[in-house]
């Protein structure tokens, strides 16, 4: 037959378990065995040709007597009594199993599974042009992936063990959405301990027993492992004693550890010794990995996988790939410290960087230095940022900090995913810090949220003026100094503002000295506290999102799912995701989600500002279509886990780096 005429409709993958052979008892023509029908392999020859192992499963759809109960959900017996289908894949699902044979260009054979039961197979064919793409409905099956990898993310903070920002939401959720598609997954960060109550945030790990030796800066270091089986995924605590103390994971009140390069150093170090010593689950990953390294910090697990590795024979099927969430942070050292980093002299063209001569402190600094995420960039297999704004905005020397000709060189390799939120924590409807629950249905419980928000805020009660709020890091990258200029002149309208950060002791001081002067218009929260920050996203009218860059921004996902108008800086992620407002559109039913303005101004901040509380005030039924289609938009893990998938396809179509 045709290879591409004919497919199956529904296609997953499952795990290979061992079967019993046919026997007389149960032959593999008789009722103890079913072959429901010939399967195209295009599709199989294509992935094989890749050289990519993949397990694939066929679900058979057939009826009984007794029916089903719902779409493939439950099934009636005949007592009356129902239960998962989920629950009866031996009888209900799994009929064929493939196995990849090593050699190139090798299909699949095929593993026959037994069934029990009567029950009656249906053909499911579906015919397609020659050339067509095979394609699988969106039905429930579709929820696994077709291919599942070994994966091995390494990242400096991972929520909810520790969390200063966007990378801990990101690390903390997406290898959850990916292990739910089927992947394994394991998370490798860092075991702080500061002697506090955070310390119980690592009750539930348990230590595996196996030490493990790293040679890095000029000596052996002995880290150990602490291991957490969660949600689907194998959070791994990397544990030494230079992750033993107070402060956030990068610093405390005197600024950044002195010591942060050895310390994650021996994080990337470890993350790749842990798929190979590790037996979680009762057996290890292996080599046949894919390592996501996020910023910096685990920036140098590509480069290891290539120097380290890869010469000797080890992880030579393995991918990398490093996602960028803020391309300022480097990871830049003097030169002479390449020598601490586990390295041999030949690798340091790799992570050698050359500071321009503006930037250089003196006229006989020679600018060398040691370049951590340069590195990566270097020899990961592919580059992820965490929007597509964002991956075009740092091929540009604006955005680039200095690694814009590099990421222009490799821009083929180069993709922006934007990322999702854990929308059981941030759902209106049962949020337990705020006051009163609401959804797209029923809207009333958010002017109740404004009413609470005011009174324990001590701001006056009052429904019908438009409350604005602000929520993140006091610095320069969120553009807090022009919020803070803008505030005198804003506050003139009648408005309030709300505003919940820590930060730069300048701004903080700002903060203060506003709410002495705007007694009855204004609020600064110092400090940076999770419900507080759940009871603006609900309470306020409008988000104000000023950021000179923003890689992705999670706020202003959080104010459209709680029905909150964003107003931002059209940068980065900012751009991807908030819709500019077209009140024409639709047949005058208007369009967008938000406002959104450049380039960044006190005077454009203000204006668009004043178009926000001016639509709130005088177009009820404009405001409300607003707020309707910020809540209908999906920003669940589970839309980023598919795309990243795609990437993952693309990082085993070619061979791995090899200097």
């Amino acid at each position: 037959m045709h290879m591409a005429s004919t497919q199956t409709s529904r296609i997953i993958p499952c795990r290979h378990t061992p079967f019993p052979p046919a026997s007389a008892e149960s032959p593999a023509n008789g009722k103890g065995w079913a072959v429901l029908r010939h399967v195209g392999f295009a599709s199989f020859y294509r992935h094989n040709r890749s050289g990519k192992r993949f397990s694939v499963c066929v679900r058979r759809s057939y009826a009984e007597p007794n029916g089903l109960d719902g779409p493939g959900f439950t099934k009636k017996s005949q007592d009356g009594s129902s239960s998962s289908a989920l629950e009866d894949d031996q009888k209900e699902g799994l009929v064929l199993g493939t196995q990849r044979h090593e050699g190139p260009a090798s299909l699949a054979s095929f593993h026959l599974i037994p069934q029990s039961g009567d029950a009656k197979a249906t053909d499911s064919y579906t015919k397609l042009p020659s050339g067509q793409e095979h394609a699988t409905p969106d039905t429930e099956e579709n929820i696994l992936a077709r291919i599942t990898f070994n994966i091995i993310f390494v990242a400096a903070e991972v929520a909810p063990y520790s969390k200063t920002g966007g990378l801990g939401d990101v690390c903390g959720s997406l290898p959850i959405a990916l292990a739910a598609r089927g992947h394994r997954v394991m998370v490798v960060s860092p075991r702080y301990l500061d002697g506090g109550p955070s310390d119980k945030r690592f009750a539930n790990a348990v230590e595996v027993g196996c030490p493990t030796k790293i040679y890095c800066f000029g000596g052996v270091q002995e880290v150990s492992f602490y291991h957490e089986y969660r949600g689907g995924v194998d959070w791994v605590f990397v544990d030494h004693p230079s992750y033993h103390r107070p402060g956030t994971p990068y610093g405390d009140v005197f600024g950044s550890f002195g010591d942060n390069q050895f310390r994650f150093t021996l994080l990337c170090h470890a993350a790749c010794e842990a798929p190979l010593v590790l037996p979680l689950g009762g057996f290890t990953y292996g080599e046949k990995c894919l390592f996501l390294a996020n910023d910096w910090h685990a920036g140098l697990v590509p480069v290891l996988l290539a120097a380290k590795y890869r010469p000797y024979g080890v992880y030579k099927d393995a991918r990398s790939i490093i996602v960028i969430h803020n391309l300022a942070h480097q990871g830049v050292e003097p030169a002479i410290t390449y020598n601490n980093l586990g390295l041999t002299p030949d690798w340091y063209g790799a992570v050698g960087w050359v500071f321009p001569t503006w930037a250089r402190t003196h006229a006989l600094d020679t600018g060398e230095a040691v370049n951590v995420l340069k590195g990566a960039i270097v020899t990961a297999d592919r580059i992820l940022t965490v929007s597509q704004g964002y991956s075009r905005e740092i091929t540009t020397p604006e955005g680039g900090y200095g690694l814009h000709e590099l990421l222009s060189s490799r821009k083929t390799v180069l993709n922006g995913i934007t990322n999702g939120i854990d929308v059981n924590d941030w759902d209106p409807s049962s949020d337990p810090h705020i006051s009163s629950h609401y959804s797209l249905i029923d809207l009333s419980g958010k002017v109740l949220c404004k009413i609470a928000l005011q009174k324990e805020l001590g701001l006056p009660v009052r429904s019908d003026c438009p409350l604005i709020g602000f929520i993140g890091r006091l610095d320069f990258q969120k553009g807090i100094d022009m919020l803070l200029s803008a505030t005198p002149e804003l506050l003139q309208d009648d408005v309030q503002l709300v505003m919940l950060g820590s930060g730069e002791r300048q701004y903080e001081d700002w903060m203060r000295h506003l709410e002495s002067l705007y007694p009855d218009k204004y609020r600064g929260w110092v400090g940076f506290n999770v419900p507080i920050s759940h009871r603006i996203t609900a309470g306020c009218d409008i988000l104000t999102m000023p950021s000179r860059f923003e890689p992705c921004g999670l706020n202003q996902l959080y104010a459209m799912r709680y029905g909150t108008v964003p107003v931002v800086h059209r940068t980065g992620g900012l751009r991807d995701t908030v819709e500019n407002f077209n009140p024409y559109a639709q047949e005058g039913t208007g369009e967008g989600t938000g406002w959104t303005f450049s380039p960044l101004s006190r005077e454009n901040l203000i204006a668009a500002l004043r178009i926000a509380v001016g639509t709130y005030r005088d177009h009820k039924s404009s405001w409300e279509g607003l707020m309707k289609r910020g809540m209908q938009r999906d920003y669940s893990w589970n839309n980023a886990a598919v795309q990243y998938e795609q990437v993952f396809d693309w990082a085993f179509l070619d061979p791995p780096y090899v200097k």
